[in-house]
């Protein structure tokens, strides 16, 4: 698989609680140039992200980011507030206290409910794999059950990211009409294309466009001393 083709389900992410504007201009430029499925940015720019591409790129956005304890109903309004900004896409955390107390039904019922304030837009949904046992394949029964289009690994922001077993894990258990997500510590392509032969059909990461902003300076370089 070629990196333009992998970069292609990508989306290019920045959440960095430090995070200015200009950082933010830079992953929209770069996601841009590079055609990646998306860029993933805190919610407080995504309307001015989204008036910065004008169209060119789908915005995501997390909610009830990173630790998912929020009430649903905050959950709801995060949501709601950030498909009316712009956003194209959105990636919601679960309570993970909430799955650590067998109460499915809750967690079906918010991602339910967070679906349907997504008005047609892109849902996946958080699980945090590196929290849970054998809760993942429950997860995948409730993600599917709740007509949400992705399942993602991880937020990146907890004690570990996405694994390959993770992803076949979930590949195999979840519905036909679910995707996977892989987020977290992706750090190659050859990393990266092996989650997608997984089964990943996004990948969260910010690291495969600095590899190739580096390959181009190597050339470039390359270039100069050639001269």
């Amino acid at each position: 698989m070629d990196q333009k083709k992998i970069l292609g389900c990508v989306d290019h992410t920045l959440l960095s609680v430090t995070a200015t504007w200009e950082d933010i201009k830079g992953i929209l430029d770069d996601a841009m140039k590079y055609e990646t499925a998306s860029a993933c940015i805190p919610a407080a720019y995504v309307k001015e992200a989204a008036e910065y591409v004008a169209g060119k790129l789908p915005i995501c956005t997390v909610i009830g980011f990173p630790n998912g304890y929020s009430t649903t109903a905050v959950k709801v309004f995060e949501t709601k507030d950030a498909i009316a900004n712009g956003a194209e896409e959105i990636d919601m955390v679960i309570n993970v206290g909430t799955l650590k107390n067998r109460r499915y039904q809750e967690i079906e019922d918010e991602i339910r409910a967070i679906h349907e304030a997504c008005d047609g837009k892109i849902l996946k949904v958080i699980i945090e794999t590196c929290l849970l046992t054998e809760e993942k394949i429950k997860m995948c029964e409730i993600v599917t059950n709740a007509g949400a289009e992705y399942i993602k690994t991880s937020t990146g922001f907890s004690t570990g990211g996405a694994t390959f077993d993770d992803v076949a894990l979930m590949r195999k258990h979840i519905g036909a009409d679910v995707k996977v997500k892989a987020a977290g510590g992706i750090s190659s392509f050859d990393d990266a294309e092996k989650f997608v032969s997984l089964g990943a059909d996004r990948l969260g990461t910010s690291r495969l466009i600095k590899i190739m902003k580096t390959q181009v300076q190597d050339i470039l370089q390359d270039h100069v001393h050639q001269a």
